[in-house]
């Protein structure tokens, strides 16, 4: 662990980037829709099309892309920035999330200079939206052995297969599919690429899953002989582990995987300011405080690795890990100390937070990559395994 804490090197955000904050706390006074809290915990899946392209006027969505294809060509800490004001005030978020976060910069670092021009002024612009396709119904977080396949035909690809747990991809235009293009699940991460997949094309099915909290964010995804040409393959045939890997060290090393509590804390913190509240609340809070000052710092640490240019896969799999933990503690431990005072009970907004982001908290640990695998992949990264 201390080679990769040493890997870890303490860093801050730029003076540049510290002042983009407050454009984009300006932008969000005017523009964020006014929302109680519980719902505006449900930012980062939250599909709101309409506010994605208010952020995609002003160069913030595809923000660390290029400006020739529409982005907005600033570095990973100005992304950090944004992302995080994003968070904190819950705003909607979930539309060009995966676009913004991962499918676009996979495009712009593997695809061809087709793919480019074709997606990535799209997806600046907020006129198209991506979802991922990689777990299966047997497969889960174990990414190396996908089922889905595609075999070649005289125009391109014919598609086969099912993907689950998708976000919101029954609202999305396209996914980014990992498949297996060669060999069989037994040869794990050999023979595995990526693919674009047009989700309105003949073969596709797309169907909500309705979770807990009755909302549908989740869907499962069917293609039964779906026809993709030649050019919807990302990269090279049998580069996708490789590709996705990339795509994970984005997914996991950002505040979204510290933040997804953060409208809750926020409501509660609002509430103890509001009266004379008991010591285990003010123990609470400054466990939190503490807790989350560390992770934040580790998360610009990593940020500091992509803003050079380098792919932290396994420092993103530990802010991760780390990360979901406090987010699911964060309910577990105000629902302790609310339960610690009955005579004294919250607000009805503070409440309907605290029951949605507790039926949503074990999903923190799910999405991104289980924590079993998460730590696998710290301990080979430490040489443990």
């Amino acid at each position: 662990m201390t080679d990769l804490l040493d890997n870890l090197r303490m860093a801050s955000i730029p003076p540049a980037a510290q002042a983009f904050r407050s454009e984009v706390k300006d932008f969000l006074a005017r523009e964020l829709p006014d929302a109680p809290a519980d719902l505006r915990s449900r930012t980062w899946l939250a599909f709101d099309a309409d506010f994605s392209r208010k952020l995609a006027r002003r160069g913030w969505v595809g923000v660390t892309l290029p400006k020739q294809y529409g982005g907005g060509e600033m570095d990973a800490f100005s992304r950090f920035v944004l992302v995080e004001e994003l968070l904190a005030v819950g705003a909607p978020v979930g539309a060009h999330w995966i676009g913004d976060r991962q499918s676009g910069p996979l495009i712009h670092k593997f695809g061809s200079h087709a793919q480019k021009q074709a997606f990535l002024p799209r997806i600046c612009r907020g006129e198209i939206f991506f979802c991922i396709g990689m777990s299966e119904p047997n497969a889960g977080s174990d990414l190396a052995s996908v089922g889905t396949r595609a075999i070649r035909t005289d125009n391109g690809w014919r598609l086969n297969g099912r993907k689950i747990w998708t976000t919101n991809g029954h609202k999305c235009d396209y996914s980014i599919a990992l498949v297996r293009t060669s060999g069989t699940p037994a040869d794990r991460q050999a023979g595995l690429s990526q693919l674009i997949v047009d989700l309105r094309l003949p073969g596709v099915t797309v169907r909500p899953i309705v979770d807990l909290s009755g909302d549908a964010h989740f869907s499962e995804m069917f293609f039964d002989d779906v026809e993709l040409a030649d050019d919807a393959l990302v990269g090279n045939e049998g580069d996708g582990w490789k590709q996705v890997n990339a795509e994970l060290a984005f997914e996991r090393s950002g505040p979204e995987r510290l933040y997804s509590s953060i409208v809750l804390l926020d409501a509660w913190l609002r509430w103890l300011r509001s009266g004379d509240r008991s010591e285990r609340h003010l123990e609470t809070a400054g466990r939190f405080a503490a807790h989350l000052a560390t992770l934040r710092q580790l998360s610009i640490a990593v940020t500091a690795k992509l803003a050079a240019g380098e792919s932290p896969v396994v420092e993103s799999a530990l802010v991760k890990d780390l990360g979901t933990e406090f987010e699911q503690a964060v309910p577990a431990l105000i629902e302790a100390a609310i339960g610690d005072d009955p005579a004294d009970p919250p607000d009805a907004e503070l409440v309907r937070t605290l029951a949605y982001v507790s039926q949503m908290a074990p999903t923190y640990s799910l999405r991104g990559g289980t924590r079993e695998i998460l730590r696998g992949m710290i301990a080979r990264g430490l040489g443990l395994r």
